[in-house]
């Protein structure tokens, strides 16, 4: 034990004489989750509260272009801004001054409903209902397309988001037009409800609870915990930098001299970078929780959790040691070991989940992101944070990290014992 101590004590001194690596430890993570918290809350405020001013040119005039207008509006997604000619609109989106134009074609709601009256008769007549209308004697309608123009800069989600919201919206008002043709056809009386148009299917999110109350995610529990993760394993740098420094210097011939095992010099790093570990995570979440509020980020909520996710974090810190003296083991220089250390960290926080959310990852990356120590740290902070998880829950992704950090410090012990074999 006394020896122990005495290797920890060692990292200690190194630490704290290092004041690069105290700075990238402790400010770095803190002013990178203000930094990241604080965009991503933004565009989280703009999409939620901002509407996005789109061009309308309505050449129909009629009811079902009406209807449209309505149903946009109703969105609160979009400030509609009627504008004279399909040129016009077309010139004021391509040169990037709106995201979006709407032109709706002329004749859209008398061509749709002679569509939809010639197609209630040749279906009454099939049934042998007289109509009140000879469906032979109807005129063939061509069918219509609303036009979209969206900017070229415009994100591909955007686009899909706004087709598929106009596609409904259109279905339902053909569908309103079938059910109207019929009730004038089979009704004496127009004002009889023959058929019902309200919808027969809805949708309700259906959030989780804590304490009888609905949980809503934010982004301060998106944000916190993922680059928490990230400054965990970013000690890789600095505590691969010491080793490599022990050995250049002469400090590893000495204590080899002693009668202390490689073993004891790594148990002595593990103590304190673990504490490092721990601290960061304290700090994130201090100011997750008492500087957030004041810069107009939501509070982070970490009420009957702290146990759970300090537990998570000594295992992901025990992840990020094991690998960090992996590496310095290995490496033979501080020019190996320092940008190798900081390229890996980012590389693993790429495929983990950190930077983009795995489920939007090709099939090859999201399998890829499952032998990242970081996704399996991520999704134990966020069954932690987001889904009221407990112990039991995170035991498989803590013994994940276990593993990883046992079979990394064996092998630096096997890489160790290997060069300096006689």
């Amino acid at each position: 034990m006394h020896k122990l101590l005495a290797s920890a004590y060692k990292e200690f001194l190194l630490l704290k004489r290092d004041f690069g690596s105290v700075i990238i430890l402790f400010v770095m993570p803190l002013v990178l989750i203000i930094t990241i918290t604080l965009i991503q809350d933004s565009t989280f405020k703009t999409i939620e509260n901002t509407q996005i001013p789109i061009l309308v040119v309505d050449n129909d005039k009629g009811e079902v272009a009406k209807t449209m207008l309505e149903g946009l509006q109703s969105s609160e997604a979009f400030e509609i801004i009627m504008s004279a000619t399909e040129a016009e609109a077309k010139d004021l989106v391509f040169g990037g001054d709106y995201q979006l134009a709407v032109i709706i074609p002329t004749h859209l709601t008398s061509d749709l409903n002679k569509k939809v009256n010639s197609n209630v008769d040749n279906l009454l007549q099939n049934f042998g209902i007289d109509s009140e209308s000879n469906a032979s004697e109807q005129p063939e309608v061509t069918s219509k397309e609303v036009r979209l123009y969206f900017d070229p800069a415009t994100q591909v989600s955007f686009k899909n988001s706004v087709k598929n919201g106009i596609d409904k919206m259109i279905s339902k008002i053909e569908m309103k037009t079938i059910y109207t043709s019929f009730q004038k056809q089979l009704s004496d009386n127009p004002d009889d409800v023959v058929f019902k148009t309200d919808n027969f299917v809805t949708f309700k999110e259906i959030l989780p609870k804590k304490d009888n109350e609905e949980f809503i995610p934010n982004s301060a529990q998106h944000n916190v915990p993922a680059w928490s993760l990230f400054a965990i394993f970013f000690i890789i740098v600095p505590l691969s930098i010491n080793i490599v420094k022990e050995k250049s210097q002469g400090t590893f011939v000495r204590l080899r001299t002693n009668p202390v095992s490689y073993a004891t010099v790594l148990g002595g790093k593990t103590v304190v970078y673990l504490a490092v570990c721990l601290i960061q995570f304290a700090l994130m979440l201090a100011v997750g929780v008492f500087v957030f509020p004041k810069i107009g980020l939501p509070t982070l909520d970490v009420s009957g959790r702290l146990p759970l996710l300090f537990v998570v974090s000594i295992f992901a810190g025990l992840a990020a040691i094991g690998l960090g003296v992996l590496i310095g083991t290995i490496a033979k220089t501080q020019e190996q070991s320092a940008p190798f250390g900081a390229t890996f960290v980012v590389i693993l926080a790429a495929i983990g989940g950190v930077w983009v959310p795995v489920f939007i990852m090709p099939k090859f990356m999201q399998v890829l992101s499952n032998i990242s120590p970081m996704n399996w740290g991520l999704n134990a902070y966020y069954d932690v944070f987001l889904r009221n998880g407990s112990l039991a829950s995170i035991l498989p992704e803590l013994a994940l990290l276990l593993l990883f950090f046992i079979v990394t410090t064996l092998l630096s012990i096997f890489f160790n014992e290997k060069k300096h074999a006689v």
